[in-house]
């Protein structure tokens, strides 16, 4: 087992406590002590994967998003290809709404194409809103301060060491995507309407 400690054992304590219970719920079936301990950013990372991944079981997206039946839910992660990795690797096999998952690696000029999810990874707000602006993507998500502000549906945050997200009903709306309220309550913040 590998165990690299982060340099802020604060830091690390809180992301183990967010960690744990997203494992468990995504029932990982690792044993408590099979989980390695790296360092803050990476589980960080890891976090927000298994957010994104969560994210599908709470939103609903437009019938005529899906060609068919069998027509999968796809993401797209751009600026992040260790994200992109962990999450093609959360999703391998499972399900939503009985729809498969399909995970991308993308590049800027890859935005065009049509995205149920898309996760726009940095802190660069103007660099955020330009690319939310030039996608084709339904429920968006970023992690940069003025993610919301961009238009982006979800905004993750960073509280006390926590990854947390806020969430604009407004932009939701706007990309005819419908949360969930049991998501909307473990938000950190609501957004009702324009900024």
């Amino acid at each position: 087992m590998t165990i690299n400690q982060p340099a802020c054992p604060k830091r690390r304590r809180a992301c183990l406590a967010l960690m744990l219970p997203l494992l468990a719920g995504l029932s990982l079936g690792l044993p408590a002590h099979a989980i390695v301990v790296e360092t803050a950013p990476v589980l960080e990372r890891r976090v927000k994967a298994a957010f994104l991944y969560k994210f599908l079981g709470y939103a609903d997206f437009p019938a005529g998003s899906f060609a068919d039946a069998t027509t999968p839910v796809s993401i797209g992660v751009v600026g992040a290809d260790d994200m992109a990795a962990e999450l093609t690797r959360i999703a391998a096999g499972r399900l939503v709404a009985g729809r498969m998952i399909t995970v991308r690696a993308l590049r800027e000029q890859d935005l065009a194409q049509p995205l149920h999810v898309l996760f726009v990874a940095g802190q660069d707000d103007a660099r955020a809103a330009r690319l939310l602006r030039a996608a084709n993507a339904q429920l968006t998500v970023t992690e940069c301060e003025g993610g919301l502000r961009s238009g982006s549906v979800i905004n993750f945050t960073i509280i006390d060491d926590r990854v947390r997200f806020d969430v604009s009903l407004d932009a939701a709306e706007k990309k005819n995507v419908k949360l969930s309220s049991r998501l909307l309550t473990v938000a950190n913040r609501v957004q009702k309407g324009a900024t």
